[in-house]
């Protein structure tokens, strides 16, 4: 459920999908949408909602296929940005990243992780809820960090909600290309 990275994406008034139909595009997804990616096809499972404040919004997407899960995170100011995520559990990154972040109010400015040196880059505070069972009102008070490799190919984000409560998740940059037959659902869902 990621990312501090993908902000300043202003809130359309509604939330009525706005798409051509004969041009869906991966900006254009939602939940119950279907997409092949890496030989897989994907149901759109979940869609999350970040307010930065300063109606500044960001989304991502929980994707499953027949055997796993993955996140999408897009970001589009001017340049679309896609990221594909894993969620992993925070101990890999340090077996000390948790009391680093209560000692400090943030964690180290490196990380290694597989052999790759990843370096914190952004600190965002925002709001975070799931759009099918959160009212805007009832969004959880969030932050996250995000680490890139050298080459601003690879990520990494950390992201807390409450004191001691952490998720982490580590991905790369794809584009748009590697997307195809994006089928939307049958019947919108429901917003909250």
């Amino acid at each position: 459920m990621p990312f501090g990275f993908f902000k300043k994406k202003k809130k359309e008034e509604d939330n009525t999908p706005h798409y051509d139909p004969s041009n869906i595009r991966i900006t254009d997804i939602r939940v119950g949408f279907f997409l092949e990616y890496n030989a897989k096809t994907w149901e759109v499972a979940e869609e999350y909602e970040y307010d930065w404040g300063d109606n500044e919004f960001s989304y991502s997407f929980l994707l499953r296929s027949a055997d796993e899960e993955v996140y999408l995170s897009l970001e589009n100011e001017g340049e679309l940005e896609i990221v594909m995520t894993d969620k992993i559990r925070l101990v890999k990154l340090g077996e000390d990243i948790d009391d680093e972040i209560a000692d400090n109010g943030r964690p180290p400015k490196t990380i290694t992780y597989e052999g790759v040196k990843y370096y914190r880059d952004n600190e965002s505070p925002g709001y975070y809820r799931n759009t099918a069972t959160t009212p805007r009102n009832e969004s959880v008070e969030m932050i996250t960090w995000d680490y890139y490799d050298d080459d601003e190919e690879k990520a990494i984000f950390i992201e807390q909600f409450g004191e001691r409560d952490f998720e982490a998740y580590i991905g790369e940059y794809v584009e748009e290309y590697e997307f195809s037959n994006i089928i939307p659902a049958s019947e919108p869902p429901a917003t909250v």
